[in-house]
């Protein structure tokens, strides 16, 4: 039984089925160059299936405004329009560049929430952030020299900072960073792109991450701390505007470029799903693979903040039947 605005239970393994259509769609461009044509048909995929999910969505994180996105765009209604009332936030394809080099790590991701909880980034595309395990949470900090983070993180490990590895991901602007890093003592893991991955990363056990930091995007910021939500550890970001118009926007909009958000912050619903599907092979989840004979499987995350509950799903698709009742779409 649904009751009135909470997430019905059942919602968990109905968006799993949302991020396995985008990552079958999304993986018959991979390795061919074309990074719209993969993130295109992740997101007709995605809309597709989302029309079937029992829950009355608004997306608060999608593909941008209406002009410039026919799907998926910010404010866009979702769900066959029955309770629950939720905010929903989509990325049906992190990793457009990896999909189209046949890199791995890419993804397709969904959270949901109670409607009102998720944090409209507004104008602010980017964020600083920083994200670390359940064991380190209460030392991160954006106030702190990050050396002093790093200190403070090998003392609780009782060792050294040459034990500390950050994954941060490789940008210009974050080589002066970097540089501190290594003059602390610390190890850098880059990544190339895929900030929902890393924050995956850097709070799971035994990935050999200790922390994330970097300055990223604000809507990746807000599915990596749903994905928090359900793991445990801690996220926190600041606004970070590339340029005297966002600032000025953002100011205008009654944004506090100096305030630290949290996890709570970002996502402040109590009962927070969140779904992702391999789309390449990664570190957390192995991508679609195609089978002798043509069927394809799928490895996907889907987890739930209230229950604590973090379900690992294979799945196999007869790709036969998939593009008959799909159109083509997927497979």
């Amino acid at each position: 039984m649904r009751s009135g605005n909470k997430p019905d239970r059942n919602l968990a393994l109905e968006l799993v089925r949302v991020t396995e259509s985008a990552a079958l769609a999304a993986s018959r461009w991979i390795g061919r160059g074309d990074k719209e044509a993969a993130d295109g048909a992740a997101v007709d995929a995605m809309r597709l299936l989302l029309d079937t999910v029992p829950m009355d969505g608004t997306v608060v994180i999608g593909e941008g405004e209406k002009d410039e996105a026919p799907m998926l765009y910010n404010g866009e209604a979702i769900g066959d329009g029955s309770p629950p009332v939720v905010d929903i936030a989509v990325d049906p394809l992190e990793g457009t560049t990896l999909t189209a080099r046949g890199f791995g790590g890419a993804l397709a991701v969904i959270a949901l929430s109670e409607r009102g909880t998720m944090f409209d980034p507004g104008p602010c595309v980017y964020m600083e952030k920083m994200a670390a395990p359940p064991e380190f949470a209460d030392l991160i900090s954006l106030e702190r020299p990050l050396g002093e983070v790093i200190a403070s993180i090998a003392e609780r490990k009782g060792g050294t900072p040459e034990e500390v590895t950050l994954m941060i991901l490789d940008r210009p602007r974050h080589e002066e960073t970097v540089a501190e890093v290594r003059a602390a003592g610390a190890s850098v893991r880059f990544i190339t792109d895929g900030d929902v991955q890393a924050a995956l990363l850097a709070v799971s056990e035994d990935t050999g991450i200790d922390l994330l930091w970097g300055i990223g995007g604000t809507p990746e910021g807000v599915l990596a701390a749903s994905a928090i939500k359900c793991l445990g550890g801690e996220l926190i970001g600041r606004l970070w505007p590339r340029d005297e118009g966002e600032r000025s926007a953002a100011l205008e909009a009654g944004y506090d470029l100096d305030r630290t958000l949290t996890t709570d912050d970002l996502v402040g619903g109590d009962d927070v799903f969140f779904a992702a599907t391999g789309v390449t092979d990664g570190d957390m989840l192995d991508g679609v693979r195609r089978l002798d004979g043509g069927d394809l499987t799928t490895e996907s995350l889907v987890m739930r903040s209230r229950s604590g509950t973090v379900r690992k799903i294979e799945a196999r698709h007869d790709r036969a039947k998939l593009r008959e009742v799909t159109g083509g779409r997927f497979g």
